[in-house]
Order: C-alpha cells, then sequence, then structure tokens
C-alpha cells in the first residue's frame, strides 16, 4: 500500500487489529479513539454553502482529540506555543537530557506513574540543587520539563528533555544573570550526573522500602540497582538555543509529540507495517524498519501514558503557584517590555495566516460560505440542528 492511504490503513489494520483486546482497559480506549478518528464513528458537522447557485453539502468528521493520535493535536500545539511566548525572558536557554539505564525498563514498566514522577523529580531537583550554589548562580532557574518515552525505532526509552533559563531569580527577588559569559553549558556534565544518579537511586530506594512499587522478584531488582550503581548515567547537555525563537521553534516540535507521526510511515498492510527512523547509533542514519502489526502495537502501546498523567511540567520561577503574578514583577524589574498578552485565535485565523486558505468558503464554488446546518454526535446518537443565527455563521471546527 502507498504513503497515499496511510492514515486510514493505519486505523483499519494496526489500530483496530483484535490483539488490542489484551490490553488493559485505558489502552483500549486510546487505540478506539485512535482507529475512529476523522471517521463518522466519532460524528459530523453538515455545511450547506449559502450561495444560490451552488448548495453544495460539505461533510466535516470530527477527530478523537486523544493526546496519543499521530493524527491529531497539531493546532493545540501552535495555541499551547503562543502561550509560552510571554514567559520568555532576556536570558539564554539551555537544553538538558536526563536519560536512565536500560536495566530498569521492566520496572519503569510495572509502575509507570511513579516511576515518570521520580524521573520528573530526579531532574527538577539536579537543576535546582546546582542553580543554589552561587559557584555556579545562586538563584532559582525556570525550568520546562517535557517526558518522552519512545527512541526513534519505537523501543521503550524514557528520558526527559528540560529547557532550563540561563539566569534565575536571587533570594532578593531581582534577576541573576549567568556566571558562564561564553554560554557553552550551564552546568559542568560530570556534576550533573553524579547529583541525579545519586538522587534518583536514593529516591528508588526509599520507594522499595515503603512497598510503593509493584516488584515481582526483590532480589533481582536489588541486583540490578546495584549494578546501575557502577554505570555511567547519561546526562546530556544539547547546543544552547540561539534564542528565545529557537527555544519556541523546539517547543513547537517536542511538547505534543507522539511516538510516531505518519509522515515517517511509509507502507501498511494487514500483516506488517513499515516506517523510517534515524539510527543515532550509526550517525544518524536514516533506515527503514518493517514489524508486524502486532509488534507495532506492543511498541506502540507502551509510549501510552497513564491516564491523567502530566507530561509537561514546570519548576523554579515557572511553577504554576502564582507564576503569572511573579513573572508580571520580574518583567518590572527587568525593565523590559510589558508581557505579551495572551489571546485566543480561532482556528479559522491560524488557517488562513499559516496557509492562505478559509476553511469558511465552499471549496466547490470558492464564492459562498459554508453554513452549519446540523451536527451528529454518535454516543447521544442524535442530530442537533443549529437554533439561532450565531450558531448558524460558525466556521468549520477544527478537523486536525
Amino acid at each position: 500500500m502507498s504513503n497515499v492511504g496511510i492514515k486510514p490503513a493505519l486505523q483499519q489494520f494496526v489500530f483496530n487489529h483484535p490483539i488490542i483486546s489484551n490490553y488493559n482497559s485505558y489502552s483500549q480506549k486510546v487505540f478506539t479513539d485512535l482507529s475512529i478518528c476523522h471517521t463518522s464513528k466519532k460524528g459530523m458537522h453538515y455545511y450547506s454553502c449559502d450561495a444560490a447557485d451552488c448548495g453544495s453539502v460539505q461533510v466535516q468528521y470530527h477527530s478523537c482529540g486523544n493526546r496519543h493520535c499521530p493524527n491529531c493535536g497539531h493546532h493545540k500545539r501552535e495555541a499551547w506555543v503562543e502561550k509560552q511566548l510571554s514567559d520568555l525572558l532576556a536570558t539564554s536557554y539551555y537544553h538538558i537530557v536526563f536519560t536512565l539505564p536500560h536495566e530498569l525498563n521492566s520496572t519503569i514498566m510495572g509502575n509507570r506513574t511513579v516511576m515518570f514522577k521520580l524521573l520528573f523529580d530526579s531532574s527538577a531537583y539536579t537543576l535546582s540543587e546546582l542553580s543554589k550554589d552561587p559557584k555556579y548562580l545562586g538563584a532559582t532557574l525556570g525550568i520546562t520539563s517535557i517526558l518522552h518515552t519512545w527512541g526513534q525505532d519505537l523501543s521503550f526509552h524514557p528520558h526527559i528533555h528540560c529547557i532550563v533559563s540561563g539566569g534565575g531569580i536571587g533570594k532578593d527577588g531581582t534577576w541573576v544573570k549567568e556566571k558562564r559569559s561564553n554560554h557553552r553549558f550551564l552546568f559542568p556534565q560530570a556534576i550533573l550526573q553524579k547529583i541525579y544518579k545519586a538522587y534518583y537511586l536514593k529516591s528508588l530506594n526509599k520507594l522499595i522500602k515503603q512497598g510503593k512499587l509493584k516488584i515481582e522478584d526483590k532480589d533481582a531488582l536489588d541486583k540490578t540497582i546495584e549494578s546501575i550503581g557502577y554505570k555511567k548515567w547519561n546526562v546530556y547537555a544539547k547546543a544552547p538555543f540561539g534564542g528565545p525563537e529557537q527555544v519556541i521553534k523546539y517547543l513547537g516540535r517536542y511538547t505534543h509529540k507522539v511516538a510516531i507521526t505518519t509522515s515517517r510511515i511509509k507502507c501498511v498492510s494487514n500483516k506488517e507495517i513499515s516506517f523510517e527512523y534515524r539510527d543515532y547509533a550509526n550517525a544518524n542514519e536514516l533506515k527503514n524498519m518493517t514489524l508486524s502489526n502486532e509488534e507495532f502495537i506492543r511498541r506502540y502501546e507502551q509510549h501510552i501514558l497513564p491516564k491523567g498523567f502530566v507530561k509537561i511540567r514546570y519548576y523554579g520561577y515557572l511553577k504554576n503557584y502564582k507564576k503569572q503574578e511573579r513573572l508580571d514583577q520580574l518583567f518590572v524589574k527587568m525593565k523590559l517590555p510589558k508581557r505579551l498578552a495572551k489571546v485566543y485565535i480561532p482556528i479559522r485565523q491560524r488557517m488562513i495566516e499559516k496557509y492562505g486558505r478559509d476553511i469558511s468558503k465552499c471549496p466547490d464554488c470558492e464564492q459562498g460560505t459554508l453554513i452549519l446546518i446540523a451536527t451528529i454526535r454518535p454516543k447521544q446518537n442524535n442530530i442537533i440542528k443549529p437554533g439561532n443565527t450565531s450558531s448558524q455563521n460558525k466556521a468549520p471546527p477544527n478537523t486536525d
């Protein structure tokens, strides 16, 4: 099957596969959402062109809106990124990644909520502790942490991407500039690794003693913890961002990412699926991988986050409690222009700005305006007809 039919093929052969019934109820719900995304099973909007000589009827199927869907979330991501613009300061920003030894994978898989939280806590603790040291900064950083659980080949590889401000807020509330004027790195890598590993292992042993982990073989886990205690844990700093614009571009690419995008998938059949991936161990060479549908589903399911688990978290001066008030005061003290207002931009306007396409216009005659005439919501199994003028003038919904 060619790339043209990738989306429907994914839904028909993969996300609707009988083997999905073997997974837990939440994962089953996710796969069900993905399998009916943009189909009549999710409901639809009916629009009619108001041009007298056209009268065309358009159907727009509803998206599933699931955060694990490779087809959804584009406009949500853009809206989220725009909200972050007002939080950026006139400082340098660094990209630091915290990884875990693969020997812990089985323990993490059986305790995702607890172990993912520990990964967040350990990375934030490491950065916060170093930033408090006057030798390195002596202030409170702003940290945005993003959880990813996959490698390019869909293997299970939990790690945290941190976007970290170069400067921070001092005890007196004033801004403290970073001490390293060359902007090459924020903290020494060796010290990052040492503190991170020590805190993580100490906290992990504490969780075990408190009985907060589901463990099948404690002796085996004890041996694993002992062995990884001698290993080097990878904490690496990528090249510093060139400025706020690079930060925003990064946020746009990574924050709402899912395990795999449809653009990487090259072929789908009722038996197997092929996709592109970059082999980081071999100079980022672009390669092709073919998996059975069952194996693809198994790997994909590993990256379904626990229900309600928050994958983007904020620390330091970006923590949610009184964040807006704190940032407003900081902008004044730094004599920066007033923070940008957070404005809601309708989907119609986004489409016009980005693609030059007005989704309220009839695609057939390109003259008339599409008027909403009915909405079908399958859960209620009913048809909702617009009851007033304002509802009839709505633009087509987000079908991203």
